[in-house]
């Protein structure tokens, strides 16, 4: 297991840590802590993952199936597969969140199953939830991260059972009144649009039209289609746009380099890359950065 610690949080990104909930084996990919410097733009995660959000101080925006909520202290967000959100801190006060990153494993079987607990029927049944809490999640989440902050003997299980309890009160806010009810399973094409969204956020670096066809199981032709349907832009189009968009992301973040930068969206010399930011910005990426560091 690897703790990233960053100056405004700290992030456990690599974790071998699985438990069963009934017939299920849950597998805890993702725990992070931090307080909210920068947006978060529009994504979305993988089949059979769901994210629990809790947030502790600050305020801010989120963007959950294209509807924006304000939320503040206790406010607590769930979002499921493909299910897009975004988010962003008020610049005065900043929210501070935990986040916690599940994927569940059915085994060939369907995730809701009748023998299952029927608390873990309901988180498995809710694709996305925005609400506050009134469970007092916050004590839960501070025992989980002291646990993996100092890992001991029996951590595993221990891990196993605060998770457990979370997925509990996660569900007891559901049934709360007034809280929003999962909407209606989501279509073809808006999947394929989640997947496409997904796409081009995290892979930037070595998009091809081929990987992203392959990955919404249509062909050169039809994926060319859809895309100048949905954006009105060629797939190498949409590939510029991204990159330039990361591009921005990344260099809000003063310990890269324009030489790192240019790496990390795959271009082949830093003097590709400049070119092309000053193309679509207009500026190089020097100037903009020179431009933006006060507000940064």
């Amino acid at each position: 297991m690897r703790n990233t610690e960053q100056r405004n949080g700290k992030f456990y990104d690599k974790i071998d840590l699985s438990f069963p909930v009934g017939n299920i084996r849950c597998h805890a990919l993702k725990f992070s802590f931090e307080r909210l410097s920068r947006s978060f733009p529009s994504h979305s995660h993988s089949s059979n993952s769901w994210e629990i959000h809790y947030i502790p101080y600050g305020r801010g925006t989120i963007t959950l199936n294209h509807c924006s909520y304000e939320v503040g202290p206790d406010s607590f967000f769930i979002n499921g597969p493909h299910m897009e959100h975004s988010q962003t801190p008020d610049p005065e006060d900043p929210m501070t969140e935990y986040c916690v990153y599940l994927k569940f494993d059915p085994k060939n079987h369907p995730l809701v199953q009748k023998d299952n607990p029927e608390f873990l029927n309901r988180f498995l049944s809710t694709d996305h939830f925005i609400g506050m809490d009134k469970q007092n999640m916050h004590p839960l989440m501070q025992a989980l991260f002291r646990e993996l902050d100092n890992p001991s003997i029996g951590y595993h299980t221990l891990l196993g059972s605060l998770l457990t309890q979370i997925l509990v009160l996660s569900v007891r806010n559901l049934e709360l009144p007034g809280y929003a009810e999962p909407p209606a399973e989501s279509s073809v094409a808006d999947r394929n649009y989640l997947i496409i969204e997904e796409y081009f956020l995290y892979e930037y670096q070595d998009l091809t039209l081929e990987k992203l066809a392959s990955r919404l199981g249509l062909s050169h032709r039809q994926t060319e289609r859809l895309l100048q349907k949905h954006y009105g832009m060629t797939f190498l189009q949409k590939k510029f746009e991204a990159k330039m968009s990361a591009a921005l992301i990344l260099l809000q973040d003063a310990s890269n380099s324009i030489t790192e930068i240019s790496l990390q969206l795959g271009y082949s010399s830093v003097e590709h890359f400049s070119a092309a930011f000053r193309k679509y910005y207009g500026v190089s990426a020097r100037e903009w950065r020179k431009l933006h560091s006060r507000e940064l």
